[in-house]
């Protein structure tokens, strides 16, 4: 483990050059990694996995989209994907990695698997660090660890197929093994993490509710939709405002950022929009501030995590949920942004 200096601050960090991929690969060599869950993160960290020559198998519920998916993956029925409690059973490492809502829903079938020495894996905290609400409360004779991206899935896949990294923090909430750090680590490696940065189940959560209702989600969207409407009120086109709103932001001057820092896109920049930016920043700042405030504390006293389980846990959940993305999907902006992706080059 090296020690980062981050804004003047040491944090605890995994490198792959100091914790190679044939390393873990011995420390799982032994270990049957379960993968529970084909949705949204089951996929990416199943096919890196596999792909680094660790033993993965599959444990999805069928009939289902995502055994179908399993299945057009090269996971093979009876050899390498089985029900969640046949997989459950010859795990010895579980990614439990089914949804919040239905992570509760399956934790009495599960946790009947969790035999002694086991090691119980989660990428998202919301399970553990809300367990009186969950429910979802380990045995003691089983290693409880994290490693949990800073993307989605999706991400995670694309990025490894591309021979890149996407980065992730690990925690280890209990260790009744004494192997839990080599363990989480190998998997953080194996998965095809950047590099791992050290927290705890309640920071992860924390910052992972917080980050999708602010930047990464919620706040860049309700941005997107407050620009594109002013400008289409002041009589704008709407291949204009979204090209000025979201087109350049996601195609020019993020990659900017992403690549050197926001001062060196700034500096990318004109002079005139240097200037305007510098100026109108902090005026944004206040103004979201008391925002994220609020958000914060809702997250931290539970109750967005209580409005999670309340919503995600109705039966016409998804239904509702489809009605919720559509209304985003048919919208103007996303129906301009729709026609601006098909006229870029490599669509032509």
């Amino acid at each position: 483990m090296a020690k980062m200096n981050f804004g003047g601050v040491e944090e605890n960090v995994v490198t792959r050059d100091e914790f190679s991929l044939e390393k873990a690969r011995e420390i799982l060599k032994d270990e049957t990694i379960a993968i529970i869950g084909y949705g949204v993160q089951g996929p990416g960290q199943a096919l890196n996995l596999r792909d680094n020559g660790f033993n993965v198998i599959v444990g999805q519920r069928q009939p289902s989209k995502s055994w179908d998916k399993a299945i057009a993956d090269g996971f093979i029925p009876g050899e390498t994907l089985f029900s969640i409690e046949e997989a459950a059973d010859k795990g010895t490492v579980i990614q439990y990695l089914l949804s919040d809502a239905a992570q509760i829903s399956q934790w009495e079938t599960l946790k009947k698997y969790l035999t002694p020495g086991k090691a119980l894996y989660f990428s998202h905290g919301f399970g553990i660090t809300y367990k009186e609400r969950t429910g979802i409360i380990p045995p003691k004779d089983v290693d409880v660890i994290l490693v949990a991206p800073k993307g989605s899935g999706t991400s995670l896949r694309r990025m490894f197929v591309a021979g890149r990294g996407l980065n992730s923090s690990y925690a280890i909430f209990q260790d009744a093994t004494g192997r839990a750090f080599e363990r989480v680590v190998a998997l953080g490696i194996g998965i095809g993490s950047g590099y791992l940065f050290e927290t705890n189940f309640k920071k992860e959560v924390y910052s992972d509710l917080t980050g999708e209702r602010g930047t990464l989600m919620g706040a860049i969207q309700g941005i997107f939709e407050a620009q594109y409407n002013e400008l289409r009120k002041r009589g704008h086109s709407p291949s204009e405002a979204f090209n000025e709103t979201v087109e350049e932001l996601t195609q020019s001057l993020m990659p900017l950022v992403a690549e050197n820092g926001m001062d060196w896109m700034y500096a990318n920049c004109s002079t005139t929009a240097q200037r305007g930016a510098l100026d109108w920043k902090n005026k944004f700042r206040d103004a979201v501030a008391p925002v994220f405030k609020d958000l914060y504390d809702e997250v931290a006293s539970g109750n967005e995590a209580q409005r999670s389980i309340d919503t995600n846990s109705q039966p016409d959940y998804r239904e509702k949920l489809e009605i919720e993305l559509a209304e985003v999907r048919d919208s103007e902006m996303w129906r301009a942004g729709k026609a601006v992706r098909s006229l870029r080059p490599e669509n032509t």
